[in-house]
């Protein structure tokens, strides 16, 4: 996965990936502690967001507080913080900015005090009708604390929670909001877990003693050594409290388009998503990768650490020996920032660089998960032969990214995409790889066992209606 373009955005911050997931969620139910173990879990969670955290707890009179702040989860959270949140009922959130930008009042959980009883809300993924929603609220009397599209849900269910049980006013509330979504709401006494009926996002369900836990994924389950019981469905909503656990669907219509990225780049290989590991999908995707893209070569190189899985099955389908012949520097600071276009060039170096006596005089297949704007893309192919390989072929463990993301992907507008414009030896041209391919769309179904995928920034088959996103995009050059 590339890291960024030559501006890093404009904060200069080359640590960045070229795509970015909104976030995390992750919530415990009937467990002492639970604080502590949300801030566990958020922990294992944080490769899907590091610009904020935060978490709710309730004690046993049931009141709630929140502790949250921009920076990573470690950063945040301390003991003193973490002690003064009791309770054995928590929810936490891990977050990337996309519908509403950054800033300390767009940090979840969110947090309401309303007159019906106070809730908190925590939110995985991107509403695609957020504006005209907004504007109804607004025009009704709502004032919103911050300018994320996930207060929204709050406002929604608050409208209509007066003089009804709170899980009927949920149901109304996610009916009238499109897009792609995991919403966990904690009360006084109880959480809700909610799922978009597309399947986009994921979250699941874990057991701990005699409580439950939720992740958006199953690696957070092994670190606090709850026990993975299924996943929350498409269109369902899960009802936790000491009933035990109860289910509801708040719409007929329902698919299983899980993100394709979801496997492909953002989440950890030690989870399983939907019932598929993920190191396995992206081991199988370079087995795939080699059988419709075979290169002649003598080493297998991967851009660590999302496409390190992808290489080694590229590896054992091709019988080239898999080297490291690129290192990660793991240690470097989260925000280096470079005052002038040179030390940017170092930056990259400080984070990546070529094992010279690995490479030299070698044909490299070099394997990435993904390209974005190819401008790292190229500076590993020119780190690469400047250590000596004498030829990179570059080969992509999935299909080009064509089309914008409006589900919670940051992805960057069309005419920074390197593949929008450009045919395939194009865009190989443009990177300076002796050869480029990519994988198929049939091979991303076959490695996840799947006959159902949202694949709309390869393809543009958005599965929902986008409203509001189409318009924004072309004002912003994304069509």
């Amino acid at each position: 996965m590339e890291y960024m373009n030559e501006d890093c955005r404009q904060d200069g911050n080359i640590l960045d990936k070229g795509l970015h997931e909104e976030c995390g969620v992750f919530a415990v139910y009937g467990v002492p502690d639970a604080a502590n173990l949300t801030y566990y879990g958020l922990h294992a969670l944080q490769h899907r967001g590091q610009e904020g955290c935060g978490i709710v707890s309730a004690n046993d009179a049931g009141v709630l507080k929140r502790v949250k702040g921009e920076g990573l989860v470690t950063e945040v959270f301390n003991e003193d913080r973490l002690s003064g949140l009791r309770g054995n009922m928590a929810i936490g959130h891990v977050r990337y900015s996309t519908t509403g930008g950054g800033g300390i009042e767009n940090v979840q959980p969110f947090l309401f005090r309303h007159n019906t009883g106070d809730f908190a809300l925590a939110h995985n993924g991107n509403l695609v009708n957020s504006a005209p929603l907004r504007k109804y609220l607004e025009n009704r009397g709502s004032l919103f604390q911050s300018t994320s599209d996930s207060e929204i849900l709050a406002h929604l269910i608050k409208k209509d929670s007066v003089n009804k049980p709170r899980i009927f006013a949920i149901v109304e509330a996610l009916n009238m909001i499109e897009g792609a979504f995991a919403f966990i709401i904690m009360t006084s006494n109880r959480i809700y877990a909610c799922r978009d009926k597309y399947g986009l996002r994921p979250l699941s369900i874990g057991r701990l003693g005699d409580g439950y836990v939720l992740s958006s994924e199953t690696c957070a389950f092994d670190v606090i050594g709850a026990e993975f019981v299924r996943d929350v469905e498409p269109g369902e909503i899960i009802t936790i409290d000491s009933h035990g656990i109860r289910s509801r669907r708040y719409s007929e219509y329902r698919r299983n388009a899980m993100c394709a990225m979801e496997y492909v780049y953002f989440a950890r290989p030690d989870s399983d998503i939907e019932g598929r590991n993920v190191h396995s999908f992206r081991k199988e995707s370079g087995r795939l990768l080699f059988e419709e893209a075979p290169a002649d070569a003598d080493i297998v190189v991967g851009v660590p650490d999302s496409s390190l899985s992808a290489a080694m099955g590229y590896s054992e389908a091709s019988g080239l020996p898999y080297e490291m012949g690129l290192i990660k520097n793991k240690y470097i600071g989260r925000t280096f920032i470079q005052p002038s276009q040179s030390m940017r060039e170092k930056g990259v170096r400080m984070k990546l660089s070529a094992v010279k006596t690995i490479v030299k005089g070698k044909r490299v297949v070099l394997i990435d998960d993904s390209i974005v704007r190819g401008t790292t893309s190229r500076r590993i192919v020119t780190m690469l032969r400047e250590a000596g390989a004498s030829e990179v072929h570059l080969r992509i463990a999935s299909p080009p990214i064509k089309m914008p993301c409006f589900y919670g992907v940051d992805i960057s507008t069309y005419d920074e995409l390197l593949c929008a414009r450009r045919s395939v030896e194009a865009a190989c041209r443009a990177i300076g790889a002796d050869s480029l391919a990519f994988l198929s769309e049939e091979a991303l179904y076959k490695a996840g066992r799947r006959s159902d995928l949202c694949l709309a920034c390869f393809n543009g088959n958005y599965p929902t209606d986008l409203y509001q996103a189409v318009e924004e995009a072309n004002k912003d050059g994304k069509f």
